[in-house]
């Protein structure tokens, strides 16, 4: 895969790829064990979050207002 559609690719998916999508919505037969390795990779990419919500505070609040209101619910 060339670098153009690498980054293309990235710029589609949030913080799921399509593949962990399947994953962990059941929809891939996958042995537990990969399952589980698939959970602890997206726990590992949210504890990645909260560094880019720090640089996001310091930098540009109005992405993080943005980040805010795509995951935060109002009650």
């Amino acid at each position: 895969m060339c670098m153009g559609e690498k980054n293309a690719d990235m710029a589609e998916r949030g913080l799921l790829t399509d593949r962990e999508r399947e994953i962990i919505t059941g929809d891939a037969d996958v042995s537990d064990e990969y399952r589980y390795r698939v959970a602890s990779r997206i726990r590992n990419k949210i504890e990645r979050i909260e560094g880019d919500v720090s640089i996001l505070e310091e930098h540009r609040d109005d992405l993080l207002e943005e980040l805010r209101e795509a995951v935060c619910e109002d009650n």
